[in-house]
């Protein structure tokens, strides 16, 4: 008799709090009721090509584009912080999002975006520092791959290459992408060879990814992130693209271009060290230099999303000879070249 009482009141428990959750417009304390009907609405005229923007001045020149036209119906829905406008970019249905600094917003805004709407592809554009000197500022870059090169492996002072990383008998970690001598990049010297340093090495590691038709909790493994292959050979038709040169008075040396190159970097630092620019540039023939087009590439990578990323140069990383850096000047003009190139690809990809 005492069993089948308890039955009964958490029958009613579970009737009373599924009422509440019901009543208050929310399902199981995840999305209210009035954004998912809005959502389902968006939706029914779906699929859309997202596009990701890192901030506001590399997203107002796309709406203030007499390219994009707003949706009259939903213009925008508000959700977890983030506004997703809808629209259309030269014809075709989209979805821009503003993701704001750094890796983790970026795959919060990505994951938000795949999850809540239909969306066919990624397009994610904005600026980036330059490692590849063969290019300059105002050039439009379209990377091949890209990589987060803020996962690391810090080894104690005194081992070297060939001692076994923390955890890496686990599978954790691993020596097989390369890495970071401090010591190599000190002003001090004995006889000609770098003297130790107590930063000692970092080694670069892949990410782990876990695909979404995957066995869950079977991880793999990823450091390269491939852009889409069709959209990679798409945007070649946008090489040789001319830029606008001109900041006020202060004007480049040669118009910008538009060039497909192999790689890009991402990571939670803002790079201004020539250094560390170089080193990218010889070791992972890295040209664009951000913070969070990796982090799109791999959640899109996880959910198997058409990807590519286009990346305006700003400043030289740290390897010009001005006392700033050169994205204090022409960082507008790199937002508004990667705007064009968007466009660009939108029309090509898109016809």
């Amino acid at each position: 008799m005492r069993k089948h009482s308890k039955v009964i009141m958490l029958g009613f428990v579970i009737l009373v709090w599924g009422v509440c959750s019901s009543t208050s417009g929310r399902a199981y304390g995840a999305i209210p009721t009035a954004t998912m009907q809005e959502i389902d609405r968006v939706n029914e005229k779906g699929p859309y090509l997202g596009i990701i923007v890192p901030n506001s001045f590399e997203m107002n020149p796309l709406l203030q584009s007499p390219s994009f036209v707003a949706d009259l119906e939903v213009p925008y829905l508000d959700y977890f912080g983030r506004r997703f406008r809808l629209g259309k970019v030269e014809n075709e249905k989209v979805i821009i999002v503003m993701t704001g600094l750094s890796m983790l917003n970026a795959g919060i805004a990505t994951q938000l975006l795949l999850i809540l709407f239909k969306v066919k592809g990624v397009l994610h554009y904005g600026i980036a520092g330059n490692a590849n000197p063969q290019l300059q500022i105002g050039d439009v870059t379209i990377p091949q791959y890209w990589a987060h090169t803020g996962l690391w492996n810090w080894q104690r002072y005194g081992d070297g290459p060939n001692d076994e990383l923390a955890l890496e008998s686990n599978g954790d970690y691993t020596r097989e992408i390369g890495y970071l001598r401090f010591a190599n990049y000190q002003n001090a010297s004995e006889n000609g060879k770098p003297v130790d340093n107590f930063l000692n090495n970092v080694w670069y590691q892949p990410e782990e990814v876990f695909p979404a038709d995957g066995i869950p909790e079977v991880r793999q493994h990823s450091f390269w992130v491939p852009v889409n292959k069709h959209y990679f050979k798409v945007a070649k038709r946008i090489e040789g693209m001319k830029f606008q040169r001109c900041v006020n008075s202060t004007c480049l040396p040669r118009a910008p271009k538009a060039v497909r190159v192999k790689s890009g970097a991402s990571a939670n630092a803002f790079v201004d060290n020539s250094a560390y620019r170089e080193f990218l540039n010889s070791k992972f023939n890295i040209t664009p230099i951000d913070m969070e087009s990796a982090a799109v590439a791999l959640v899109c990578h996880q959910q198997q999303i058409p990807f590519i990323a286009i990346r305006a140069l700003s400043d030289l990383a740290g390897g010009g000879s001005a006392v700033s850096n050169e994205a204090d000047i022409f960082a507008s003009l790199a937002a508004q070249n990667a705007v064009d190139a968007s466009l660009r690809f939108i029309t090509l990809m898109f016809p």
